[in-house]
């Protein structure tokens, strides 16, 4: 007798629980949609791998609660050295600056080891649902709550896919499950990874010199066999045929979900010569900029970058040029750290360095590699490096692998809420393809510059110049912080029409664009003189504003976190002065009116979880008060200029909140009126000046009207008065369903 499967249904099913997989399980964690993360391994990463939290990164962490974690437990990355050889051969300090640019954002960049970012990211999928079900707040109702509850994500480990199918026809259908997945539990040998050593964690498992079919375990009824049909019987019964509406592949660079989508969904790219170790150490040494981010070049032993770490820690990056490429693949068994240690001595000679405490390392060989496809039918996709690979010295792979699924979660999540229309899951593509080939061609560049040797002097045609390295390390920062990645117009950003349209810094290259076949076109669009620094497609910046009901300073972004809203910055102008007429504040409530009586009413609401607030306003995390009815998916937010003096120089408002419409301080019968969506832009008391409308480039007697992205990407900019209303109503319109069609 056939064993029965155990059958099963989810909204998301996610394979692998890497910084991909988890970015992607919380956020829809936040929006309290059905999902399930599995991953193959017995536990989180403790040691090794990614290390690097770039700027964005960090934004969007902070929107999560996570960052200031990270932030405080991380070392701080302030300045880089640059060694190179002398006119003798030996390596000495060319230069010293500061890294990264200043002003971006206030985040810079920091190195703390990927598990414990794992460890925050598993927290905080948790405080998603707030306290259990009994005695818990922050859902509407015993039902809801106990629902929240059910649908509570967590990682599902010992647990690998083994067929994937896709019912094309059904796929069309909002409410069917096409996709199937046949999951395995394994047991805790099969779910361990092989280490070289017994005494030090290595990588190796997951570096690309790890042919990929060392990864690929044999089916359970194959290893079973030889012991019966009673045996196969059995391993049949630990299988789980689960029926999902989405997949998401977060599995690695050795991707199966990329695999079982086929031979066109295969990464195109090559692989270079270049062999690099890593190691993880407390290092002995006299090297005088081993606590700085440090780029050495030797003349002739190749180049080696030090990465300070946390507890005394330091990461080397070493090339490692006795390891011979033979047949296109390295043998890994040449590679040990001793081996790798022995590298770096001759590479930072004449200084010293050793060790006594080795608490990971690993080696792989750089490549480029990105899909041809991101997705299937909008149905399954892929993320991270399961659709492009390279080097890990500029600290992107990580970064732009939780930027790739924190652009999709949001999409996903609200779809699977009826509340964003199924065609805006074709952005994920668009947007996300394009950075990925601008990552690879930054990375064939850079790679390829800091692993070349050094010319010796300008008529050295093959040496690769030191300046031009330097030069291609700085011009870079706008794209590796991904503060100026800029997304191409689609349903989600409003191009402009106006003939001002700004070349936003780090803005897609015509040449590096993704076709647009098949993705729906905004029917708005932007008037971007109306605010210099809010540019279309790029991410919206954060300057400091004062709450207007008590004066305390805020970041802007504070009061944007990521809980699946879209926001309409309204950028009153200035409301209070004396040298204005009553005309803004009219302008204001006029459109206040217009979002409260026309807008507003026809687009959806959304329940917020729990863990949504009180992010960083001191409350316990997962504690929330719920509003007596869901709030509408548009969060209004105004922030004004202030104008009056005060005895002590400071501005101050000269009208009360409640004398604005309702709409930018709504009330609700449990809990009153919202205080927290005024702002005024002024000095405050104690912290200085955010300068908020000139870091925005906004004129203050005319404002502007900005709508953000869930993910904090500026969709639209358009003007206060009746002329921009129509292009809000047009944009909206194009990416969510309407009230009506319900959307829980």
């Amino acid at each position: 007798m056939a064993a029965t499967k155990t059958a099963s249904k989810t909204d998301v099913l996610i394979i692998g629980a890497g910084p991909a997989g988890l970015m992607l399980a919380l956020w829809l964690a936040r929006l309290g949609v059905d999902a399930r993360i599995v991953d193959k391994r017995t536990d989180k990463v403790y040691s090794g791998q990614a290390d690097g939290f770039q700027v964005r990164s960090l934004e969007i962490l902070d929107s999560f609660g996570i960052a200031d974690k990270i932030w405080n437990e991380s070392n701080h990355m302030i300045e880089v050295c640059f060694w190179n050889p002398d006119e003798s051969g030996c390596i000495r300090r060319d230069n010293r600056v500061v890294n990264g640019r200043a002003g971006l954002s206030r985040f810079h960049e920091v190195v703390l080891h990927q598990g414990r970012a794992e460890t925050f990211f598993l927290d905080a999928i948790r405080d998603s649902y707030g306290p259990s079900v009994a005695g818990g707040v922050g859902a509407t109702d015993n039902k809801t709550r106990a629902l929240v509850q059910e649908r509570r994500i967590s990682v599902e480990r010992k647990v690998m896919p083994t067929s994937l199918t896709i019912d094309e026809q059904g796929a069309g259908d909002t409410t069917a499950y096409p996709v199937t997945v046949t999951l395995r539990h394994l047991s805790e040998a099969e779910a361990t990874p092989t280490q070289m050593l017994s005494n030090v964690q290595d990588g190796l498992f997951r570096s690309n010199l790890n042919p990929p079919d060392d990864i690929t375990m044999p089916p359970r009824e194959a290893q079973a066999s030889d012991a019966g049909p009673a045996a196969t019987a059995a391993a049949a019964e630990n299988d789980e045929v689960v029926q999902c509406k989405y997949v998401v592949g977060c599995d690695g660079a050795h991707s199966w979900t990329r695999k079982a989508l086929g031979p066109e969904f295969d990464m195109v790219g090559e692989m270079t010569d270049y062999i690099w170790g890593v190691l993880d150490i407390v290092p002995i040494t006299d090297f005088p900029d081993i606590r700085n981010r440090t780029m050495i070049h030797s003349a002739s032993n190749g180049s080696l970058m030090v990465i300070p770490r946390e507890n005394r820690l330091v990461r080397l990056y070493i090339q490692l040029t006795e390891v011979s490429v033979g047949s296109g693949r390295v043998d890994r068994s040449q590679i040990k750290p001793d081996m790798i240690i022995k590298a770096a001595k001759k590479i930072m000679s004449p200084y010293n360095i050793d060790y006594h405490y080795c608490d990971w390392w690993t080696a792989y060989q750089i490549g480029q590699r990105v899909g041809n496809h991101f997705s299937k039918l909008n149905r399954v996709f892929l993320a991270g490096d399961a659709v492009h690979t390279h080097s890990p010295k500029a600290g992107q792979g990580m970064n732009v692998s939780m930027q790739d699924t924190y652009n999709l979660g949001w999409k996903l999540g609200l779809v699977c809420k009826n509340i964003l229309q199924p065609s805006v899951l074709s952005t994920y593509e668009l947007e996300r393809k394009a950075i990925a080939k601008q990552l690879i061609a930054f990375d064939h560049r850079f790679s390829r510059l800091f692993s070349g040797r050094p010319a010796k002097d300008i008529l050295d045609e093959t040496g690769v110049s030191m300046d031009e390295f330097a030069s291609a390390f700085r011009q870079s920062h706008m794209f590796t912080t991904a503060v100026g990645i800029c997304y191409q117009p689609s349903v989600l950003v409003a191009g402009p029409t106006d003939s001002d349209k700004s070349e936003a810094i780090g803005s897609i290259d015509e040449n590096e664009s993704v076709p647009q076949e098949h993705v729906p076109q905004s029917q708005a669009h932007s008037t971007s003189a109306l605010s210099t620094a809010c540019i279309v497609g790029m991410r919206f910046p954060s300057h400091q504003v004062l709450r207007h009901a008590d004066a305390r300073p805020w970041q802007l972004h504070h009061k944007m976190p990521s809980d699946g809203r879209f926001r309409l910055v309204v950028f009153g102008g200035e409301l209070s002065s004396p040298s204005t007429s009553s005309s803004q504040l009219d302008r204001v409530n006029r459109l206040g009116a217009w979002l409260a009586d026309t807008l507003l009413p026809r687009l959806p609401t959304i329940t917020l979880m729990p863990g949504t607030t009180n992010l960083h306003g001191g409350g316990r995390p997962g504690y929330s008060l719920a509003t007596q009815k869901p709030p509408s998916i548009i969060d209004v937010l105004l922030v004004y200029a202030g104008t009056l003096q005060d005895e002590e120089g400071l501005a101050t408002s000269s009208f009360d909140l409640l004398g604005l419409h309702e709409v930018y301080h709504p009330f609700d019968p449990k809990l009153g009126h919202d205080y927290d969506k005024v702002f005024v832009d002024r000095p405050s008391h104690h912290d200085g000046e955010g300068k908020a409308y000139e870091n925005y480039g906004i004129d203050r007697t005319r404002g502007a009207l900005v709508g953000v992205r869930p993910d904090g990407y500026v969709g639209l900019v358009t003007s206060l008065d009746e002329t921009g209303w129509p292009e809000v109503s047009k944009w909206l319109k194009g990416i969510l369903e309407p009230r009506a069609n319900g959307n829980e």
